[in-house]
């Protein structure tokens, strides 16, 4: 089965037509530049491509075919061979498949690695397109000629307003049985940005066959998938190639040691609440991890919550309170995603009538590498910010009691953080109550969780601290209570629907909210919102249109 990248000849939805603009000149201006550095360095010399824009380009040199590849992360256009690149799929771009994709792929995968998925504008990722105006004009047919890897592999175009038409995603090469082998390469084709999926972590290579004109090349291009893997480890192309150089062995006695362990418990993914309990008549601060019927509570000072390099993603434009928008931020989001921590706040423990009003979680007192912030979307897409260290504290979001809800937060820099939250309520006999207690995050890779201490540490204060301002803060924003927390429900639809980047929330009882925001601790269940993001692609047929892409620096 082959099919064609062409023009587009259908019209485009409205968030298609925002993310589609002209495309820049494939050339630098500096023209050309073989070989070339810049990128991480592999075994036998191999350069790791993890980041920016790059084009398999078959092309016409000195009369013959060759597929290479056109490397424009450094600022200037590298042409580089397949056989002397490792392309690393990092582990940030594990996203949902969306359902027709799928189907057409053939395989059954909630969750795969994609390059030019439906959330690539703001990941640092490589993209990978196809460009076909090198060949001398004429089209090319690219065939999928072998296969090698722990999972499947596959290249889709799917665009959301094909959710509204009669038209399948269009897959151009595919490993399973189901998904054609080759597809047409148009000789106007300036750059093609189809979606790269990958249904497992490991190292798979991919070896291409480019035809034009009756010549040919085939190369095979070594692709490492998530972090399971060193890319820098990995022999490029076949995996045959002796190494020309090995990384330097480690030193037989080395100059430090590690730490030992702690007793903490660390979270690193899966649901956690971080929840007011009533005991002994009184209120405690604690977590409970796990699902509604299936959970276990932890104290505070027993726990280390791990955000994991998977969470590290762009800030997008419009989070000014976040940074600048471009750089990098570590985020977990209020829809449940495989692999990462979901955190969010539970007041279940408490009926109605124990509570006299709202009970107040507030933040104290953040320690560590940068600032952190709670948010979440409105119903136009605007942040509600609800906890920020980056501009004072302490800040405070109160909740009804019987409430279960989630959101978006946000660190700035990898490393540990230390977060003092306040949690307090006045019970229905008039009696305050309140619970002080540290929790301790550990953000990215650059230290091991299971060596921080728990709860308040020992190390000194990090830099920046925030601390409480001079004197309390004004009443406790409500921030997202005026909206779907404000009046939660018993029913399995969250309270607001307007948004599906709005506070995922559920009622008292053990009905949990379905649909467009999340399912609490179901296992593996990652949930879509914001689908419209998704229109990254389009065209008719086997169409690709180009979409505009975020980018910083050069």
């Amino acid at each position: 089965m082959t099919g064609a990248l062409t023009r587009g000849r259908r019209a485009l939805t409205a968030a298609a037509v925002t993310a589609a603009v002209a495309v820049p000149a494939l050339l630098g201006a500096a023209g050309l530049v073989v070989g070339g550095s810049g990128a991480a360095r592999a075994v036998g010399g191999a350069v790791v491509l993890d980041e920016g824009e790059l084009d398999l380009t078959p092309r016409l040199v000195d009369g013959e075919l060759r597929l290479q590849i056109d490397d424009r992360s450094g600022g200037t256009t590298v042409v580089r061979e397949p056989s002397a690149v490792v392309l690393h799929v990092v582990p940030e771009s594990l996203q949902t498949t969306l359902s027709p994709v799928a189907l057409a792929l053939g395989t059954t995968d909630l969750d795969t690695w994609q390059l030019n998925g439906w959330e690539s504008a703001d990941l640092f990722a490589p993209e990978p397109g196809w460009n076909g105006t090198a060949a001398g004009g004429a089209d090319t047919e690219v065939t999928l000629s072998a296969y090698e890897g722990p999972g499947d592999f596959g290249l889709v175009t799917y665009t959301r307003d094909m959710d509204f038409s009669d038209l399948p995603p269009e897959t151009h090469l595919g490993s399973t049985d189901t998904a054609p082998r080759s597809f047409t390469l148009p000789g106007d084709q300036r750059r093609a940005l189809p979606t790269w999926l990958f249904t497992a972590e490991g190292v798979h290579r991919l070896t291409f066959t480019v035809t034009s004109g009756g010549a040919s090349d085939t190369e095979t291009l070594a692709v490492v998938v998530g972090d399971d893997v060193d890319p820098a480890d990995v022999v490029p192309g076949d995996g045959t190639t002796t190494p020309t150089a090995s990384p330097s062995s480690p030193s037989a006695s080395p100059s430090t040691t590690s730490p030992p362990p702690t007793t903490a418990h660390v979270i690193g993914e899966g649901h956690v609440d971080m929840a007011a309990r009533p005991v002994d008549g009184g209120l405690e601060f604690q977590f409970k991890e796990g699902t509604e019927t299936r959970h276990t509570w932890h104290e505070p000072g027993e726990v280390v919550l791990h955000v994991r390099p998977a969470a590290k993603r762009k800030i997008p434009r419009g989070y000014d309170f976040l940074g600048t928008a471009g750089d990098a931020v570590w985020w977990l989001p209020l829809q449940q995603k495989a692999g990462l921590l979901w955190p969010g706040w539970n007041t279940q423990e408490f009926a109605t009538g124990d509570v006299d009003g709202r009970i107040t979680f507030r933040l104290d007192s953040v320690r560590g590498p940068g600032n952190v912030a709670m948010f979440y979307d409105d119903s136009l897409g605007a942040p509600v910010v609800s906890l920020n260290s980056g501009d004072g504290l302490p800040d405070a979001h109160t909740l009804k009691p019987g409430t279960h809800s989630h959101f978006n937060w946000a660190f700035a820099a990898e490393g540990v953080y230390r977060t003092t939250f306040t949690v307090s309520a006045t019970l229905a006999d008039g009696r305050k109550v309140r619970d002080t207690e540290t929790v301790a995050w550990v953000v990215g890779d650059d230290v091991d969780p299971g060596a921080v201490a728990p709860g308040a540490g020992t190390e000194p204060t990090a830099t920046p601290t925030a601390s409480p301002t001079a004197g309390p803060s004004t009443t406790p924003t409500t921030g997202p209570t005026a909206g779907p927390t404000a009046a939660p429900t018993d029913t399995a639809s969250p309270t607001a629907t307007a948004s599906p980047s709005a506070p995922v929330s559920s009622g008292t009882g053990t009905t949990t909210p379905t649909g467009a925001l999340a399912t609490t601790g179901t296992a593996g269940a990652a949930v879509l919102a914001g689908c419209a993001g998704a229109a990254l692609l389009a065209g008719g047929g086997a169409v690709l249109a180009v979409r505009r892409r975020r980018r910083t620096g050069p």
